[in-house]
């Protein structure tokens, strides 16, 4: 399978996430063919004014244009933004 670097210009602005290629997320709404709390993997990154991804999920579905709205991050991803969070904060 192949991965897309997101772009250099590309940077969440407040209340994006932030996530990387390959960080693994959770629908928390349910979307075609994937029900609510389904796990994945980033797959694509990008956006300038509106950072969105693109998700591989477990039972195979792939969905686009995702967001917060959508997703939020769990495991690895989910401990990065939360400590990124508190450091800001």
């Amino acid at each position: 399978m192949q991965f897309w670097k997101p772009h250099s210009l590309a940077k969440p602005h407040d209340g994006q996430l932030d996530l990387r290629m390959g960080d693994r997320v959770r629908t928390v709404v349910d979307l075609p063919g994937v029900a609510e709390g389904s796990e994945g993997r980033v797959i694509l990154a990008n956006g300038f004014n509106w950072q969105r991804y693109r998700v591989l999920f477990s039972n195979g579905v792939e969905v686009a244009d995702l967001d917060q709205r959508h997703i939020e991050p769990v495991g690895k991803a989910a401990r990065r933004l939360a400590k990124a969070a508190a450091k800001a904060g």
